[in-house]
């Protein structure tokens, strides 16, 4: 085997050296077709969501980020979330009055810094997801129940260097 087959495709530091570099294009294209295939089913699903709960896209996409920014110990405020969403900020203040007195979100002073308000689910909101997306929780269990605990997290560092990867990618084009 040559130098040149051991090297790893796509700048990716890990994988067989024993596999052709095709064979890993070949991974990373099914893996990408994988993750476009499962965008579109939870863009499908958010849909749904929204039209049962009157909400707009910018409604629910609103609710992704301030969920993701939550779990991730990072939450986000209405300027923040306005600068991910694109909106300026009147219509932020329309997107956060209108949730709030939905009962989606609430605001709440940032512990760390009792200048900023943050904003986080509400009760009443997190029910109607709880109720939503519960049963897809069960399909998702399901789906994954004759899967290894090793495959799992093989598939979580693959998640996780995905979204680390789109994240740098936007960072590189928004400037």
């Amino acid at each position: 085997m040559s130098v040149q087959d051991s090297r790893p495709t796509a700048g990716v530091p890990h994988g067989d050296p024993a596999e052709p570099p095709s064979h890993r294009a070949e991974l990373e294209s099914r893996i990408a077709s994988d993750m476009r295939a499962m965008t579109a089913e939870s863009d499908r699903l958010g849909r749904v969501f929204g039209a049962q709960h009157s909400l707009s896209a910018n409604d629910f996409r609103a609710l992704l980020h301030i969920m993701v920014a939550d779990v991730s110990g990072r939450p986000v405020s209405p300027g923040e979330l306005g600068s991910v969403l694109g909106l300026s900020s009147a219509a932020m203040t329309y997107l956060v009055e209108r949730m709030i007195t939905s009962g989606h979100i609430r605001r709440e002073p940032d512990t760390r810094d009792r200048r900023r308000v943050i904003l986080r689910y509400d009760e009443p909101g997190m029910e109607v997801a709880r109720e939503f997306f519960g049963p897809l929780g069960v399909h998702v269990r399901d789906a994954m129940a004759d899967l290894p605990d090793s495959d799992l997290d093989a598939a979580h560092r693959v998640f996780g260097a995905l979204t680390a990867a789109m994240a740098a990618y936007h960072r590189e084009i928004a400037g």
